[in-house]
């Protein structure tokens, strides 16, 4: 219990004291995580893990929703960020909707490429990365 409460602090101190560049990061890894969870309960091939995969693939749409709803539309890179974004999105609806791992696992490595993609920028610009 100590240990949990330990992590829970550091991690709502690391929060906010994140820059922007390193608060999309985290959002990065928690889509991430939340899908692997889902991928994992979904492989053990068990309708009573369901709600486990429901639940998480839900947590990785709302991330990628908050994604697609603060892209900067001043830049014209915002429509193709926008269009990875939404088949992201189809990938995680029709996984959840038909329980298919290829589809969750189309859909985590395209989150891995976009957080790739945002680690390189990061670290090209010497922007909050360590």
């Amino acid at each position: 219990m100590i240990n949990r409460n330990v992590a829970d602090k550091y991690r709502q101190s690391a929060v906010a004291t994140a820059s922007p560049a390193e608060l999309t990061l985290m959002l990065y890894e928690g889509a991430i995580k939340f899908a692997n969870i889902a991928l994992a309960a979904l492989e053990k091939d068990d309708y009573r893990e369901y709600d486990k995969v429901n639940t998480n693939i839900k947590k990785t749409r709302a991330i990628i929703t908050e994604f697609r709803s603060t892209l900067d539309r001043k830049y014209p890179v915002w429509e193709d960020f926008e269009r990875v974004y939404e088949y992201i999105d189809w990938c995680l609806s029709q996984a959840n909707i038909n329980k298919d791992p290829k589809m969750l696992e189309e859909a985590l490595k395209r989150i891995r490429e976009m957080r790739d993609t945002w680690k390189e920028v990061m670290k090209i610009n010497n922007v909050g990365y360590h």
